[in-house]
């Protein structure tokens, strides 16, 4: 690498996950989709399963193994002390289907989980493995469209409503009363199957009959997700519809997942910023691995009043998105044709370009859907030769 090269153009690794959109993100990164795959996410970082390249004197090179060779100059003296690796993957989603209803470990929980699913010879690779790797996996988000998703377990009485109002649910009142969330949610997920088809199949089908329910309602989320499905088998994860808040955020806006809250992505596309893991305890609407018991142990039993972000703005120029976590941290930053952003890394950096065109340092220009990774220690400006619109990356001082 020359010495005096700081700032490196970033190619990102795309998933096709069945889940995802087919026109944002090739829009964004100015790549067509002729063969029509899903593009649910691009992945911007150096994770194991799917590292970024950097493009270093002509050509890409993988970003996961130059950390390895030479981590110091490319996380910083202080990070790779503290984490001996980029501590945090940033990515873009498009969530065209509903995800997963899902919770994250703690970072000691991850650490023992994964342990023992090594010494049982659980391959990674397996679709049963619930621990990938050892560390924790909190997340920020930010929309970039409206986007809808569920949050936590809603309030006591709010919940008491739902099962008072909703025939089907009547009989978990008395349930809920005596043993709370806990109670309630073992009682659902642990129910035979025959159990939650006869509970389920009369409100889903109540469900899919209504004309056009709002977003804020269950009944519209329960009616998406068996859109061209054959209603049989009912997926207990409707229940989480339910007992979840239904949250909507506007562009701009945003809201962190910390371990153990549940939730689910609904619909929208988004910036998403999280701690270098691909760790997901799943408890219905997926076809993947649900280990019920162990979905238990780590899901915050709670009732959590969600706390939407509109960004903290000191120059009207960059907007923060604080998170109680040590691993990464957010901006976003407007820029209007000639404003620039003056700023030297202390770590890390990565940044995306969501609209617009703009220059950094002398020769480098980056567009719409480029990407770029800024050496610990470099003095650089962000010139907007455009209004634009660009995210960073970072771990916080």
């Amino acid at each position: 690498m020359p010495s005096n090269t700081k700032i490196f153009k970033l190619k990102g690794e795309v998933q096709h996950y069945d889940w995802g959109g087919y026109n944002f993100i090739p829009s964004l990164l100015n790549r067509k989709n002729n063969e029509h795959k899903p593009y649910a996410e691009y992945w911007m970082g150096a994770h194991s399963s799917a590292s970024s390249e950097i493009e270093v004197a002509g050509h890409y090179e993988n970003l996961n193994q130059l950390i390895k060779k030479e981590p110091r100059l490319y996380l910083g003296e202080i990070t790779f002390q503290k984490f001996g690796e980029l501590p945090f993957l940033f990515k873009l989603l498009d969530v065209k289907e509903m995800l997963s209803i899902q919770v994250h470990p703690t970072k000691g929980a991850a650490a023992k989980g994964f342990e023992l699913e090594e010494s049982a010879g659980i391959a990674i690779s397996n679709p049963k493995r619930n621990y990938k790797d050892k560390n924790h996996k909190p997340e920020v988000m930010v929309a970039l469209s409206d986007f809808w998703l569920l949050h936590g377990f809603k309030v006591a009485e709010e919940l008491k409503k739902v099962l008072r109002l909703i025939p089907e649910f009547s009989l978990f009142l008395q349930l809920f009363n005596e043993q709370g969330y806990y109670g309630l949610y073992k009682e659902v997920m642990e129910m035979p199957q025959d159990k939650v088809d006869a509970v389920l199949e009369p409100l889903v089908k109540e469900s899919i009959s209504q004309i056009s329910p709002s977003r804020e309602e269950p009944a519209y989320w329960v009616k998406r997700w068996y859109q061209n499905k054959e209603v049989k088998e009912i997926d207990r994860g409707v229940f989480s519809i339910y007992f979840l808040n239904i949250v909507k955020l506007l562009p701009g806006e945003g809201i962190f997942q910390a371990a153990n809250i549940p939730h689910a992505y609904l619909e929208g596309q988004n910036v998403e910023l999280m701690a270098n893991s691909d760790n997901v305890l799943r408890g219905g609407l997926t076809k993947k691995h649900i280990d019920v018991k162990e979905l238990l142990k780590h899901t915050l039993f709670e009732s959590v009043l969600p706390k939407v972000m509109q960004g903290d703005t000191t120059d009207r120029m960059e907007w923060n998105y604080p998170c109680p976590v040590d691993d990464f941290a957010l901006s976003a930053f407007q820029l209007k044709c000639g404003q620039q952003y003056v700023s030297t890394s202390w770590a890390a950096e990565i940044y995306i370009i969501i609209s617009g065109r703009i220059a950094v340092g002398t020769n480098d220009v980056f567009f719409k859907g480029e990407s770029f990774y800024i050496l610990p220690g470099t003095e650089y400006a962000v010139v907007a030769q455009t209004d634009c619109l660009l995210y960073k990356a970072h771990v916080p001082r």
